[in-house]
């Protein structure tokens, strides 16, 4: 692959290829110590690295580094952002395919037509209403493009795989719906979603609870992602752990682990 940096550029590459082999060794290191039930077949934790107010140009150098996944929070970040960075890549000869784009903040119902067009897999669902938009979203686009008036999109020749979002709050309310759907709710939510036109239930995400202990807040999200593949066997995804509780989240049996500031460092100032 052609570099995508500028030689004056070169100290931040090498500052993230460090950032990056620390965390991969952190991950692996987790994964040595799973139960034999969690280990997933032996195979590691993806590593979604979440770029949030971090430029295209980082998400270039990541490319380069061997990250083929990373989270966005924000569409009216992420879909420019997803945009740059394929047509850079198009340009390079030969053409490298971008990184999956996962969305992995909270969606807006009415923001799901844009996020269809760029995003592998949405790790954020946590209302019906959501579902409703995701496969309306997805039907349209696939319209479109058969009319030849959009442009290619992961969902075009798979359904879109979508993570039920799981508040893990104890406190969390039945109806509430920040940070995630209610834990009783969960395989109703998987089984709208795997109903929909254009979408596939892939398993569960949630975010430990402030103050709370990790290890169990992810026991739980285990325990829901067991109910879950129960009934959808091939809903196997875990996305749990971020900087500071990675290795709590892999013990647990997370497929996905969601890296922001630990590969990146501290996020820049917004302006």
């Amino acid at each position: 692959m052609t570099t995508t940096t500028d030689p004056q550029d070169a100290g931040r590459t090498a500052e993230l290829a460090q950032r990056l082999s620390a965390v991969r060794q952190r991950i692996l290191h987790a994964a040595e110590g799973r139960a034999p039930e969690r280990a997933h077949g032996g195979e590691l934790p993806s590593l979604v690295v979440v770029t949030k107010f971090f430029p295209a140009q980082d998400v270039l150098r990541l490319r380069e580094l061997g990250v083929r996944a990373v989270g966005e929070n924000k569409d009216q970040e992420a879909g420019p952002k997803a945009a740059e960075v394929a047509e850079t890549l198009a340009r390079q000869e030969p053409p490298v395919s971008p990184p999956a784009w996962h969305f992995v903040g909270q969606l807006q119902s009415n923001k799901a037509k844009h996020v269809v067009k760029y995003a592998s897999w949405v790790h954020s669902v946590d209302r019906p209403s959501l579902v409703t938009a995701l496969g309306k979203a997805v039907r349209s686009h696939r319209n479109a493009a058969l009319a030849g008036d959009a442009r290619p999109a992961p969902c075009d020749d798979v359904d879109l795989p979508c993570l039920v979002q799981v508040n893990l709050d104890p406190v969390a309310e039945p109806d509430g719906h920040r940070g995630g759907a209610h834990p009783g709710t969960v395989l109703e939510l998987a089984r709208t979603l795997e109903g929909t036109e254009g979408l596939r239930v892939g398993g569960v995400m949630a975010v430990a609870p402030l103050g709370a202990e990790p290890r169990e807040a992810f026991e739980t999200l285990w325990k829901l992602s067991q109910d879950v593949q129960r009934e959808f066997p091939d809903a196997r995804a875990i996305s749990a752990g971020m900087s500071a509780d990675l290795e709590a989240a892999v013990a647990a049996g997370a497929t996905h682990v969601r890296i922001g500031s630990d590969v990146l460092g501290p996020r820049p100032a917004v302006r």
